[in-house]
């Protein structure tokens, strides 16, 4: 009878295997977890093509995403110091969102990933976006 246990030598390589990707892909990984997901680029290229924009006109923007969503990816942004959130004290009250210094940073890149998806729709011929 075969026993579903994992013997030294697997383990082994897999925790070598972890650390290589570790160390090799660090900052991968944390870029990752700032601008991961499904929302945060498609948010990020909103911001910079309109900045600074309202929370109503990002909605609009991405129709699919929920409030709720919505919300919880900008305070994320918010957090980590990717977007700044500027409260004006009026009735109704505003908010709007913008690049902060180190957003910015990423238009380049951003921009890059537009260009490359831009590249790749004509390479595949017409398809719905």
């Amino acid at each position: 009878m075969k026993k579903n246990t994992i013997d030294d030598s697997q383990l082994d390589t897999q925790s070598e295997k972890g650390i290589w990707e570790e160390e090799n892909n660090c900052a991968m990984t944390k870029a990752m977890k700032v601008i991961g997901g499904k929302w945060k680029l498609l948010l990020l290229n909103a911001i910079r093509k309109g900045c600074p924009l309202r929370f109503g006109e990002l909605r609009n923007k991405m129709k699919d995403i929920t409030h709720a969503t919505l919300t919880m990816q900008l305070r994320e942004l918010e957090r980590d110091g990717i977007i700044e959130r500027k409260v004006y004290a009026e009735t109704p009250p505003r908010v709007e969102y913008k690049l902060t210094a180190i957003g910015i940073k990423l238009v380049p890149t951003i921009q890059a990933l537009c260009d490359w998806g831009d590249e790749y729709h004509a390479l595949q011929g017409p398809k719905n976006c």
